[in-house]
């Protein structure tokens, strides 16, 4: 068994700034990763980039490069937390998944797939969308044509002159809408369940980020009446193009539900310009055809599900009880807080604000390697009293 001040469990965007940050302390970890630097990064579709601006999105102690420019790419993420291990030379073992965590005297203990790790503090950083979600539609298996979740999308070359119908109102479907009609798809339509919030990656040369800062301190009873405000000041009324008229407490649901809103990256455009189709709801298949809950039926030669992730945490903590009630699977402690029932062991990168990912897992990142720091140089005294 290796024991180490910290485990840390995942070498995302999270689990790295976190090592980063505590390595400001003088504190080591050894970050466990069951694939690859940056693993989810280098899964993302080919024309992915960061929705939020370059200049809000550093990790601790290490700047992304200007040459990245104002959107940063996949591929650059990707380069960029590989820089971020090197820079701060940190300890990553990859290809050793975590399977359980077990307290053993005063340590935590990481059963992987290699070996076993024990440490006082655990942090655990697998990403907010480690497993990906499909629901079990009626009929799905006899679907004729191709389905595939939103995260084995690529690139449009496989669509080109075929109708395509994209489930979900996220980022991710939002875009993936665009690339389609760009790359030549036949026919795109989107599958609207409930109408999402839509205001604009960027507006008059402000990043719509800078925005989500401002307001994220604003009460949630504001901010549910000022997102509308928001969609009909600075994208229109999008109603006359076939998206459902926007849902009440819109921010309620980002918050609860996890419903995003899109910052848009071209959606609106090929809206008003009548080249995407706005459908009802998935319901089931038959055949080559979609059924929808409006009791109408489209036929398609591709089906991308943009349906969403889940957190996957049970198998690891399930057993802890650090699993928020909800169909989210959030942990129920978040930071730099543990719960009284497992001390030392700490979640980070498992909320998605609108002020950005990215910054806010920096700011995380340094107030959970400040409290353990502050938890380790008091222990002395508390084993000398």
């Amino acid at each position: 068994m290796e024991r180490a001040d910290v485990v840390v469990i995942g070498a995302g965007p999270a689990g790295l700034a976190t090592a980063g940050a505590l390595r400001h302390h003088g504190i080591g970890s050894i970050v466990l990763e069951r694939e690859d630097i940056g693993s989810s990064w280098r899964k993302h579709y080919d024309r992915l980039h960061l929705h939020t601006v370059r200049w809000l999105s550093h990790l601790p102690g290490y700047k992304m490069p200007a040459r990245y420019g104002r959107w940063v790419s996949r591929d650059h993420v990707v380069e960029y937390l590989e820089n971020y291990v090197a820079a701060h030379n940190l300890d990553v073992r990859s290809g050793v998944e975590a399977d359980t965590i077990e307290r053993t005297g005063g340590d935590w203990v990481v059963r992987t797939n290699d070996a076993d790790f024990a440490a006082p503090r655990v942090v655990i950083a697998t990403g907010y969308n480690k497993h990906q979600h499909l629901p079990d539609w009626p009929g799905l298996d006899t679907f004729t044509g191709d389905l595939v979740h939103s995260g084995n999308y690529k690139n449009p070359e496989p669509y080109v002159g075929k109708r395509v119908l994209v489930v979900g109102t996220g980022n991710s479907s939002a875009e993936i809408v665009v690339d389609l009609i760009e790359g030549g798809a036949g026919h795109v339509m989107m599958s609207v369940r409930r109408s999402p919030t839509v205001l604009l990656r960027e507006a008059n040369g402000v990043p719509g980020q800078v925005l989500g800062v401002i307001l994220r301190p604003m009460p949630e009873p504001v901010m549910n009446k000022l997102w509308p405000v928001l969609q009909k000041n600075v994208v229109g009324d999008l109603t006359k193009y076939g998206m459902p008229e926007p849902a009440p407490n819109a921010y309620t649901r980002f918050l609860r539900e996890d419903v995003t809103p899109i910052l848009d990256v071209g959606l609106v455009d090929m809206l008003k310009q009548g080249k995407v189709e706005i459908v009802a709801a998935v319901e089931g298949f038959e055949a080559d055809e979609v059924l929808l809950a409006d009791g109408s039926r489209v036929q398609a030669d591709a089906v991308i599900a943009g349906t969403g992730f889940t957190r996957g945490l049970e198998p690891l903590v399930g057993h802890l009880g650090l699993i928020a009630e909800g169909p989210q699977g959030r942990p129920n402690v978040h930071g730099p807080v543990t719960h009284p029932d497992a001390p030392g062991i700490h979640f980070i990168g498992y909320t998605n604000p609108v002020s950005g990912m990215f910054r806010e897992i920096a700011i995380d990142a340094r107030r959970l390697a400040k409290a353990i720091a502050k938890a380790r140089a008091s222990e002395p005294a508390a084993r000398a009293a």
